[in-house]
């Protein structure tokens, strides 16, 4: 027997909400109701649930390099991994570096990117060329970059300083929305 397309299926930030659910935020009722009678969105639901347990295990293992959404990181936290967070305004800068208990290094980058069609997320290094681009990152509506970092990666940097920089990306070409400046030594 097949089961019947939904009528009205509920988006990704929906299921993702009622998923990592706040508990200073009422439930819906009305998102409970239609899971409990819809298929579909119960069996979307369930197939983001075991990407995010696959996401969180790549994680909980240092191994991941990602825009995270704060309630990700907070859940993260709350399970009892380590974190190393900087956050950092536009044109910031900090020293920064990661201890042998610290399971994730997380950047809190603010920005205004509410006039943006797109950006992008590049990586420079000291002598200002640039090593790595994450293009048309997810900032709808966000303040904050969150960027999640392959622990193993930064623990084997040297002492060293690393940018990144915050682009918008249109037709008429690329604008820097924000720099930020990491000065990185390596733990003792």
């Amino acid at each position: 027997m097949s089961q019947a397309a939904c009528t009205s299926p509920l988006d990704l930030a929906t299921l993702l909400d009622h998923w990592l659910w706040d508990p200073s935020q009422p439930p819906r009722p009305d998102v409970e109701e239609h899971l409990l009678g819809c298929d579909t969105c119960s069996s979307e639901l369930a197939r983001l649930v075991v990407l995010g347990e696959g996401i969180r295990d790549v994680v909980r293992h240092g191994g991941v390099r990602a825009i995270v959404s704060p309630a990700f990181l907070d859940r993260v936290a709350a399970e009892g991994l380590r974190l190393r967070e900087y956050r950092l305004a536009p044109g910031g800068s900090v020293e920064c570096s990661v201890a042998p208990e610290d399971d994730v290094m997380v950047a809190r980058l603010t920005v205004d990117a509410s006039d943006a069609a797109q950006v992008d997320l590049v990586w420079i290094d000291a002598d200002g060329v640039e090593q790595e681009r994450l293009s048309d990152i997810p900032v709808h509506g966000m303040r904050e970059i969150v960027w999640v970092q392959d622990i193993e990666d930064i623990r084997a940097l040297p002492k060293t300083t690393v940018r990144a920089r915050l682009l918008a990306v249109d037709a008429g070409g690329e604008r820097v929305l924000a720099e930020y400046t990491f000065n990185h030594t390596p733990a003792s």
